[in-house]
């Protein structure tokens, strides 16, 4: 999900942009003494007291935001916190791999003409002969390497002719490794504005941080072997 969906680069912006969202959100509590209703498990279980309600809303904010190119970092982080690490992976990868899909058949069979046009000019009208040599896996590596915005991505693909099947199941476990780093550090990330480093939240720094590096030891070994890391 780079900043530049011409160039189709790994860009070097995204971890530091998410760095960047932490530090504000911290530096907004500790400013507006918000720490004291920010508990997790007071979250949770204010959550909890909607039942159903609150991870059937939480999976419609997710389905309708690619269609309506509405970034998807802030709604994953939003998971971990509401839900914790298991349910928070649990329901973002449902709600993700659904409004992706959404997006898709938008593509495909309502709006292929003004997503051409949208699209023209950009890398991502490659993506049609890249699907052609590569099928699926072509989906899971532009979802484990966030090379292309996620939300345009998605009505990319929706111009190639790849199944749709296949698109949902690599969508769905192309993203789990981003999904299960992010989402299991901000259901811990409530710890430091209590003022604690707790374990958990040190093996959610990890995580995010090795999800990070994965575009850069994919370009690097591409380098090496005298390959180009675009598509």
């Amino acid at each position: 999900m780079a900043d530049q969906p011409q160039t189709g680069k790994v860009s070097p912006l995204r971890p530091l942009l998410f760095i960047l969202l932490i530090a504000g959100i911290i530096i907004a509590v500790r400013v507006f003494h918000l720490d004291q209703y920010l508990e997790k498990e007071r979250l949770r279980q204010f959550v909890a007291g909607y039942g159903v309600w609150g991870p059937i809303i939480y999976l419609l904010v997710w389905a309708i935001a690619p269609p309506l190119f509405l970034p998807g970092l802030p709604i994953t982080l939003t998971g971990g916190v509401l839900f914790g690490p298991f349910w928070g992976v649990v329901y973002t990868s449902i709600g993700s791999t659904t409004g992706a899909t959404l997006a898709f058949l938008v593509a495909r069979y309502l709006a292929r003409d003004w997503v051409a046009g949208k699209l023209a000019g950009t890398k991502l009208l490659a993506l049609d002969e890249k699907v052609a040599q590569q099928g699926w896996e072509i989906v899971a590596f532009t979802r484990l390497i966030p090379i292309f915005p996620f939300f345009l991505l998605n009505y990319a693909f929706g111009l190639t002719r790849i199944p749709l099947l296949p698109y949902v199941l690599a969508t769905f476990f192309g993203m789990l490794p981003l999904t299960v780093a992010y989402v299991y550090f901000s259901a811990n990330v409530l710890d430091l504005l209590q003022g604690k480093f707790s374990k958990e939240l040190l093996i959610g720094v990890i995580l995010v941080a090795l999800v990070s590096l994965i575009p850069f030891v994919y370009k690097k070994i591409k380098a090496k072997r005298g390959e180009s890391a675009n598509l």
